[in-house]
């Protein structure tokens, strides 16, 4: 997902650990609620740790915890009970703990006595703030270097720092508590078979002032944004009802959890974008939300919609070494926190990625398939023809043809494709491929972008341009299957170096290059074959990298793990050309290995053989949730249903490619060109509702070789 994942996290958050997130914000956390400043815990606001030590007791012992629960992205309910009461063999007091999360923290703390008797308890919450930046929390380095300042009066503690002229500090409202400088403490008696209750607001102040209150306590949290916005989201998302129950709530959590990324604008809260997951990366990512946001499309168009542009306004428009800015280049990763520059070489805004410009034209063709609008299609196009610029002017260094990448400083990304890892694209013996690099899947996404840029001109009513762009398609195409075909291997070199030598690892960098179609139809069966090869697929997935290959680690970040995102590109692609059986088993493993992650795929799992283990095998510290494993079920789903609308066109394809045995089907609600429609798939045939009345239904598979022929007719 980003470079800036380790392989594994310098300090564990620990067994138990609990991630919940609201927008931008979130909180990581023990079992019991607590926050360790020597973990990577927190609560986190503009990608600053705002609360490191949150930690409750009851007289001086902590609470054991006894369970922890997530019932929407932003709460969570820790249930534990105090530590051990001389003379009792189990304690009577139950401790629960209410925890929002959004801009800040609000926690409701209830104390159950079920003993016969009032108890009288001290109850203390020990607090820290260290406004690390995220970055230096994830890899377990937060250093001291704010000029820190703590004070406060009858109900509130705050503590205040400056750092690089910039002050950042947080408020602590807790109404009957008494305050020190670092501790909120409560002398209470618990009436017997009764209950005591309080709340405490944590809340982030910038320059001094604080932010707005997301849960003030005099407002009924039914009526608080996260509240209002986790309700309206569900009421217009598709609804799926699947035989298979299992399956079934694997699309429903990555539902779920995709409405918890989004992030809102402040200067435009009508649009929505998708951060790249949680904890590390609630963020605004090229790349990550590009490719989520199109998978997403059946869900919420919405979403691509705003993705755009606000990617559109972050578009660069000067040459800055620095943060590897050029003009018409598509941002690689946004971050708010005072030390980001550190981390992204020199800025907030860093655009060190070689795909993202290419994807941003490619989803703009996308969601005008899925009927965007002319006034918007009008306002982004702009856009798309300064990224088409960048390709042949910046992309492409050294007139190829090829987009290429190297970083243009020290502190950018070594690699700049979605394997951005310092190790991730190397030669089949191990050894390390030198930049300029050019890899074989931005290659296959500037062929997209070429064919979305002719469907865009057919669109607006320039059919003159449209054969234009098509034979830059094709003739990319055609140059892509000389240079990067390994005839004797019977695969794509993952990249040529900077000799223009294949780089020839066999890796699943080539499923992309079927799922964008730049792939010949001769050598399609050779790629379908090796993907699906024992050294590849694991029987949950395919691997990042084969299993004979000089670098492979099945536990590594990207040289033989399983990403769900990356293979359900691959079945698309696969399906894409035919290879109906092969992306049915690469869709059923992935579905299948959600059921080992309590129904929510995580952004990568370990690549051992299901032969070898029953069981996937997490990935260390993998983001969950996670964007694109998210939306990797509706895409999954999506594509076996071969559902391929074409609103330019007037034409939608719909050919479902169910197995025999997997059982009834229905899809209801789905945005389609300002209608929602219905789609029921069961023995007795396919139904389809809502489709507006000048769109043709095609029931047959839309085949690889009509896509240019059709944009010219």
């Amino acid at each position: 997902m980003t470079g800036w994942n380790t392989e594994t996290l310098a300090r564990s958050a620990g067994a138990g650990a609990v991630t919940i997130v609201s927008g931008a914000a979130f909180c990581v956390c023990g079992p019991a609620g607590d926050i360790e400043a020597d973990r990577p815990h927190g609560v986190f606001f503009q990608d600053t740790r705002i609360v490191s030590t949150w930690a409750m007791s009851i007289n001086d012992a902590p609470v054991e915890p006894l369970s922890a629960l997530t019932p929407q992205p932003y709460r969570a309910v820790f249930v534990g009970r105090a530590g051990h009461t001389p003379g009792r063999a189990d304690t009577p007091l139950v401790v629960e703990r209410e925890r929002r999360v959004g801009n800040g923290m609000r926690e409701d703390i209830t104390l159950r006595n079920y003993s016969r008797a009032a108890i009288e308890c001290t109850v203390d919450f020990e607090i820290e703030a260290d406004f690390a930046d995220v970055f230096e929390v994830k890899d377990g380095r937060p250093r001291s270097k704010w000029d820190q300042s703590s004070w406060h009066d009858a109900d509130r503690l705050m503590v205040e720092s400056t750092f690089k002229n910039e002050r950042r500090g947080v408020s602590v409202r807790a109404p009957g508590a008494s305050i020190t400088n670092h501790r909120l403490t409560y002398k209470i008696a618990v009436p017997a078979h009764g209950q005591w209750s309080t709340s405490i607001n944590v809340t982030p102040m910038l320059a001094g002032q604080e932010v707005a209150v997301t849960f003030p306590t005099d407002q009924p949290l039914h009526e608080s944004e996260p509240e209002r916005r986790f309700v309206a989201w569900h009421s217009r998302i598709p609804i799926a009802t699947l035989e298979d129950e299992e399956i079934e709530g694997v699309i429903n959590r990555g539902q779920k959890d995709l409405g918890s990324l989004r992030i809102f604008d402040p200067s435009h809260p009508a649009r929505e974008v998708v951060a790249a997951g949680a904890p590390w990366f609630m963020a605004l990512f090229g790349r990550d939300s590009l490719l989520t946001s199109l998978m997403a499309l059946p869900v919420d168009p919405s979403l691509a919609l705003g993705t755009l542009q606000t990617l559109a306004d972050l578009q660069g428009s000067t040459v800055t070494p620095l943060t590897a800015e050029e003009p018409g280049r598509i941002l690689h990763e946004v971050r708010l926190g005072v030390d980001a520059t550190v981390a992204l070489g020199g800025g907030n805004v860093y655009y060190g990625t070689a795909d993202a410009t290419p994807l941003f034209v490619f989803l703009l063709g996308e969601l005008t398939r899925w009927g965007l609008a002319t006034e918007e299609l009008a306002a982004l196009l702009p856009h798309a023809d300064r990224a088409l610029e960048w390709i042949d002017k910046y992309g492409d260094r050294d007139g190829d043809g090829f987009v290429e990448y190297e970083r243009t400083h020290e502190l950018g990304l070594v690699n700049q494709g979605w394997k951005d890892s310092w190790d991730g694209i190397n030669f089949a013996d191990g050894t390390l491929a030198e930049p300029p690099i050019a890899l074989c899947e931005v290659q296959g996404y500037v062929y997209s972008a070429y064919i979305a840029r002719a469907l865009l001109a057919k669109a607006i009513g320039r059919g003159e341009e449209v054969q234009h762009w098509a034979d830059k398609a094709a003739r990319l195409k055609t140059k892509f299957n000389e240079s990067f075909w390994l005839p004797d291997r019977g695969y794509f070199a993952i990249a040529l170096d900077r000799h223009k030598r294949p780089v020839d690892s066999c890796a699943s960098n080539m499923g992309h290059c079927l799922w964008s179609g730049i792939v010949d139809e001769d050598k399609a069966p050779f790629v379908a074959e090796r993907l699906l090869s024992p050294e590849m697929f694991t029987g949950w997935g395919v691997r990042t990298l084969a299993s004979n290959m000089g670098a492979y680690n099945p536990a590594s970040y990207h040289n033989g793990s399983v990403w769900p995102h990356d293979n359900a590109l691959i079945a698309a692609g696969l399906m894409r050309y035919g290879f109906v059986e092969e992306a049915q088993k690469v869709i059923f493993g992935i579905l299948q290995a959600a059921n080992f992650f309590d129904g929510r795929l995580p952004e990568l799992f370990c690549g051992f053989d299901r032969a070898l283990y029953p069981e996937p095998v997490p990935y260390p510290n993998s983001c969950s949730p996670q964007a694109w494993a998210a939306a990797t079920p509706f895409y999954l789903i999506r594509t076996l249903l071969r559902f391929d609308p074409c609103v330019p066109s007037n034409r939608v394809w719909l050919a479902p490619a169910l197995p025999h045995d997997f059982g009834h089907l229905r899809v209801e609600n789905v945005p389609l060109a300002g209608s929602r429609v219905s789609i029921e798939v069961s023995k007795q045939g396919v139904v389809v509702a809502g489709l507006r009345d000048d769109l043709i239904l095609e029931r047959e598979p839309r085949s690889i070789s009509e896509e240019i022929r059709d944009l010219c007719r």
